[in-house]
């Protein structure tokens, strides 16, 4: 199937450009004049997105070539698609800056190029003038493809804008379709896992549209429309016997089987998830229901648990303090349930966690191990799962792709699995215990249905 989506990409030269700002600001102006936009991050980020669904009200999408592969990055930037005329999709890192340092594999640029999507390219000028060209010249000629076709200039000088747009278009002959000027204000802030979420900053979407209302002063509206409408067909050339990611026949479901009843957390400590995954689960035949390990006095009426990723160390006394809940976890835990954990999910079932001021809380004890900050990044990056001893969910030869990022690690990660780093690198991760199945990796549950057609079956 191949279907006309108009859409851009919002890319830099590097990681700190501004790219989640505009993106957000572009969409509050996308919608203000009339437009159903669909959004997407590159790689696996979960916090951009959130910053999106905020913006939007409606769930945003990742793009990940080692998650995903090819068709799973088409099948997702057309599930987004649907009742939408436009899409934003917001880049990763550098522009060129991929999988691994020496290649463009799965980066923002690779992305442009298996979706073929045009690029808009922002850049910080903070700091600098003529050199904003240079720069501008210097990707340009890098870009093999010819996928940058626009500019947005942020944190300009209004008095060097106007000349530094001309320079840029008579020299380079690429549009510059916008122009940010440095704002007082601090908009985004940072923490150790990248940006603070949306739901930490006080009236956050009325500083998007301070952004927004700045941004739209000095954008060419008719000439962005323009570009994201030379956009190519997304193409689905998949065989339907194929299908990797055919969720209802790989779980041997049908759409009349009884729902099963999935509880997932979901509040200000848990709250990092893929949309495929929860797309996945319903597929196959998952009712879903969101609870909070901190606000929630007991589990709701459900007979299996995910406990996603997210910042429970931030919330360990309000973890610790909510007694009832952790009982309820260990009776399900010791009576067989089903429980999906990874990266805060799993440090939550762990004996105890420590709060970033070093004090301990005793957690729900459902697994052993104590976690802490570290002073670096444990281990990061894109993985491979596969099983080196008896569990419930990987078996054989079975692989899941997942990902890892966290300053935190605890003292018992666990040996049930191996995950091998795509250079070769592996080591041993993820706890059993009974129906449990916790570690630090972040699961793309696509790239590996069975997992889920177990989590569901048993």
């Amino acid at each position: 199937m191949c279907k006309g989506f108009p859409r851009f990409m919002i890319c830099a030269p590097s990681s700190g450009s501004g790219k989640t700002l505009i993106t957000c600001a572009l969409l509050r102006i996308l919608e203000r004049h009339g437009h159903r936009g669909a959004s997407y991050k590159c790689g696996p980020d979960y916090i951009d997105p959130m910053f999106h669904s905020k913006v939007l009200s409606i769930p945003s999408r990742n793009l990940d070539l080692f998650l995903m592969g090819e068709e799973g990055i088409a099948r997702a930037l057309e599930k987004g698609s649907y009742d939408k005329d436009i899409g934003v999709l917001e880049g990763v890192m550098g522009f060129y800056d991929g999988m691994k340092a020496d290649s463009v594999e799965g980066s923002s640029y690779d992305i442009c190029r298996i979706t073929s999507t045009p690029a808009i390219l922002v850049v910080n000028c903070r700091g600098m003038s003529k050199s904003v060209v240079a720069l501008i010249k210097g990707f340009a000629d890098y870009d093999k493809e010819g996928l940058i076709k626009g500019v947005i200039l942020n944190n300009v000088s209004p008095m060097i804008a106007d000349s530094l747009k001309k320079d840029i278009e008579d020299e380079l002959r690429i549009p510059v379709i916008g122009m940010l000027p440095k704002l007082s204000e601090r908009f985004l802030e940072s923490r150790h896992l990248g940006l603070v979420m949306p739901s930490e900053i006080e009236d956050v979407l009325a500083k998007i549209d301070i952004v927004a209302a700045s941004l739209e002063k000095r954008l060419d509206i008719d000439k962005l429309i323009k570009i994201a409408g030379s956009a190519g067909d997304i193409k689905r050339c998949i065989s339907t016997d194929n299908e990797p990611y055919s969720s209802i026949k790989a779980a041997g479901l049908s759409h009349d089987t009884k729902p099963v009843k999935v509880g997932i957390a979901m509040d200000e400590a848990f709250c990092f998830y893929y949309q495929d995954n929860l797309d996945l689960l319903k597929e196959m035949g998952a009712e879903i229901t969101f609870f909070s390990p901190i606000h929630d006095s007991k589990l709701p009426d459900v007979s299996r648990i995910i406990l996603g990723g997210g910042y429970p160390e931030l919330y360990a006394r309000e973890l610790a303090d909510n007694i009832s809940m952790k009982m309820d976890i260990v009776r399900a835990a010791d009576n067989g349930m089903p429980i999906l954990a990874e990266c805060g999910g799993f440090m939550y079932l762990q004996d105890s966690l420590s709060a970033p001021d070093g004090a301990s809380y005793k957690m729900a004890g459902v697994l052993k191990g104590s976690g802490s900050m570290r002073d670096r990044l444990g281990h990061f990056g894109y993985v491979s799962v596969s099983s080196i001893s008896d569990n419930p969910y990987l078996q054989g030869t079975e692989e899941l792709k997942a990902h890892e990022f966290h300053y935190y690690d605890t003292t018992d990660n666990g040996d049930t699995c191996l995950l091998t780093k795509p250079s070769g690198r592996s080591w041993q991760g993820m706890q059993v215990y009974k129906n449990v199945f916790a570690g630090f990796a972040h699961l793309y549950y696509p790239s590996c249905p069975i997992l889920i057609s177990r989590f569901m079956e048993l």
